[in-house]
């Protein structure tokens, strides 16, 4: 997608200072930039059993949010309000490959499982005043978000960071269909040892061709959607999904499956849109 996106807005969020500290990983490009580093040795978390979500607001005091935080991620896409939202654009260049199989445990701190590509090239997302550069990209299969109840097979989150420490996260649904050439590069350097990081510099990826041809979006005011759970994060999810192949699926849940969070409640919260639903969304 040449990208001069236009989506629509309305002033949206009030950045809560947990993200100063998560941003803070996303400066180092560390994985999971959606994630913050605890001051301490954190306890070990998973996505299953004791040390599962139901249980992460328990597991460190710092991670309470996760357990009676009022604006949590990620969550189902339901009832909307069409509104116009903020003027958004983005300027993304190709850039070479840095790819990292998580499941970073170095000081303490466990960041769960993902297949994450750290961006260091300073491409810039706008919306409406604020500029926000892409830190880094990472994939969860099933979907964390979902349209009136129903998971995607997969979901790709862009994490960008401002100059103030604030975090933007734009998620993008994929769909089972078509082979996406565009996931080529990334596909074909999949890292199967968990830890195990890449540099490759002589295979680029274009952001650009890895998202949907439409701008329509959802935006709403939520949380990292791992320990420590912190609020404040600006949340733009793409109302059109992107296709994948069975076998691109396959290849990454060959890897990685079962990486998301439930859904949390809105608590009153409204999920703003410059999308007309369709029947079904």
């Amino acid at each position: 997608m040449k990208i001069t996106h236009i989506l629509t807005a309305t002033a949206l969020l009030v950045l809560a200072s947990g993200c100063d500290k998560s941003s803070e990983r996303a400066k180092t490009g560390e994985p999971q930039a959606e994630q913050v580093a605890a001051s301490h040795e954190a306890p070990h978390w998973s996505y299953e059993g004791e040390t599962g979500p139901g249980n992460w607001g328990t597991l460190d005091a710092e991670w309470s949010p996760c357990g009676d935080g009022e604006r949590q991620s990620p969550i189902d896409i339901d009832q909307t309000v069409q509104a116009d939202l903020p003027e958004m654009s983005a300027a993304f260049q190709p850039a070479s490959l840095k790819i990292i199989h998580n499941e970073h445990v170095a000081d303490g701190i466990n960041n769960g499982h993902t297949v994450q590509i750290n961006y260091s090239e300073g491409d810039v997302l706008t919306i409406g005043a604020e500029q926000f550069q892409l830190v880094q990209y990472h994939f969860h299969s099933p979907s964390e978000h979902t349209v009136r109840g129903r998971h995607y097979p997969m979901e790709m989150h862009l994490v960008h960071k401002s100059a103030a420490d604030k975090l933007a996260v734009v998620g993008v649904f994929i769909e089972e269909g078509a082979h996406n050439t565009a996931f080529d590069p990334i596909w074909s350097n999949l890292p199967a040892t968990r830890g195990d990081e890449t540099h490759l510099e002589n295979v680029m990826v274009d952001v650009n061709q890895l998202l949907p041809a439409s701008t329509k979006s959802y935006r709403y005011d939520g949380s990292l959607t791992t320990p420590p759970c912190s609020e404040g994060v600006k949340w733009i999810v793409m109302a059109t999904p992107i296709q994948l192949s069975t076998d691109q699926i396959g290849a990454f849940r060959n890897i990685i499956n079962g990486n998301n969070r439930p859904v949390q409640p809105l608590n009153g919260r409204s999920v703003l849109t410059d999308h007309v639903a369709e029947s079904g969304m």
